[in-house]
């Protein structure tokens, strides 16, 4: 069906664009700095460095001769980690960046997470196609409020309040969806197709968990986008010809940031990262090659889908399904030619994001090189690289040492007192 096809292409598009359009926040999870060795403080200076200026972090883009994508305004003594993801299904079509950046005591820390989509709806088009779609169970519409109560447990975290998301950031989110719609009116109009209803929703929640002997506080922020398409139904006259039912389907994506410190110094880390010229912004010359891209690509899908109409119109009913079989196993190579050409250098990475662990914080250690570990004395949580198999960290739970020999023990060989530690999920669960 051409044209159901098309306004699935075009709606991504003005996905992207609404994802690329406007500048990221910031979000931030509990962790200490990755290595063989690392140190960490109470958290007092955490904001200190603000004095101290700052510091951009490219995100480079793989898939289009490593072109920066996103560029990151950070402490300048603060640790950045960061990748691009390539959307790789029906319900995260678009690339979208994930990052932590932490504080040089490695107890505050800000984190971009994965992007979460879901799909729900009426008639054939809502039902995810294929064993990699990448939709989470979620089979309705959810306010942003909601979404965070429902993510805060999944990542290990206390629900403590609902924060008031301020005006302004709101209507800048409002008028970034808007200039999107209206870059894409005209494409719609040509196609004579009805653009899709496009919402977008701003929230924000206090969260509160346990960190060894420290007691953290966090602020996670979500910015909801749901698309909703209307496809009309298709009554086919020929023979052999199937009729299509009408479908109404609703695609949400959900953008989320997490800050998080020490409990006396959450509101310093708040207000060091909504400080002017703080956080994300898309790359705009990016932007402009990844949907001329995707627009190319579009294209040629819906001239092969126009082509494939018009000979089955033209065939017999005999000829009509030996093309239709033949042009839809074309159709097959063709889609994933042009998926292995896009992201043929994050393939590794999609595969593994197709069968991620439910809880985020586990995502972006795996896209960080990271692991999580726990002391078993104290409880406390550190993320380490895992570039090593095993982590001991000494009595006062400011430093590591990582190693890939089973035998090795640093009790007696260095100062201190020193614990092995436990591999857990990033949420500190076991």
């Amino acid at each position: 069906m051409p044209g159901m096809k098309m306004n699935l292409l075009v709606a991504g598009a003005v996905a992207a664009l609404t994802l690329f359009g406007c500048k990221s926040g910031t979000s931030a999870a509990p962790a200490d700095p990755a290595g063989g060795s690392s140190s960490a403080s109470t958290g007092a200076g955490a904001v200190a460095t603000a004095a101290q200026g700052s510091t951009k972090q490219n995100i480079v883009d793989p898939s289009l001769n490593n072109m920066t994508a996103v560029t990151v305004t950070v402490p300048a003594s603060w640790h950045f980690q960061g990748t691009l993801q390539q959307g790789s299904g029906q319900c995260v079509a678009t690339p979208f960046p994930v990052f932590r950046v932490t504080s040089p005591d490695g107890l505050s820390a800000f984190e971009k997470e994965p992007v979460i989509g879901w799909m729900f709806g009426t008639g054939p088009a809502a039902a995810p196609s294929g064993s990699q779609s990448d939709c989470v169970a979620l089979k309705s519409a959810l306010r942003a409020q909601d979404f965070l109560k429902f993510l805060a447990p999944t990542l290990g975290l206390k629900y403590v309040s609902d924060v008031a998301e301020p005006a302004a950031e709101n209507q800048a989110a409002q008028a970034g969806l808007a200039a999107a719609e209206a870059a894409y009116a005209q494409k719609y109009a040509a196609e004579h197709l009805t653009p899709p209803k496009s919402t977008r929703e701003m929230a924000r929640a206090r969260v509160s968990y346990q960190n060894g002997s420290f007691a953290m506080l966090g602020e996670l922020r979500v910015q909801l986008d749901c698309t909703e398409s209307v496809y009309a139904g298709v009554k086919q006259l020929m023979p052999g010809m199937p009729s299509r039912a009408a479908s109404d389907v609703t695609q949400c994506q959900a953008g989320t940031r997490f800050y998080s410190a020490p409990s006396a110094q959450l509101t310093a880390v708040l207000a060091l990262w909504d400080s002017p010229g703080m956080g994300a912004v898309g790359n705009q010359a990016w932007q402009q090659a990844w949907v001329a891209r995707y627009q190319q690509n579009a294209n040629q899908a819906e001239a092969k889908n126009i082509a494939a109409t018009n000979s089955a119109m033209a065939a017999s009913h005999q000829m009509f399904e030996q093309s239709m079989a033949a042009q839809a196993q074309e159709h097959q190579k063709f889609m994933a030619q042009m998926q292995a050409s896009t992201d043929a250098s994050m393939a590794s990475a999609t595969a593994n994001m197709n069968a991620r662990s439910t809880a985020a914080s586990d995502w972006v250690n795996y896209a960080l090189d990271q692991q999580t570990v726990l002391d078993p004395s104290t409880g406390q949580v550190s993320t380490v690289s895992n570039a090593y198999s095993y982590t001991w960290v000494d009595s006062t739970g400011k430093t590591s040492y990582q190693t890939n020999d089973a035998n090795a023990n640093p009790n007696g060989v260095m100062q201190g007192t020193w614990t092995k530690q436990q591999v857990v999920h990033g949420n500190g669960t076991p």
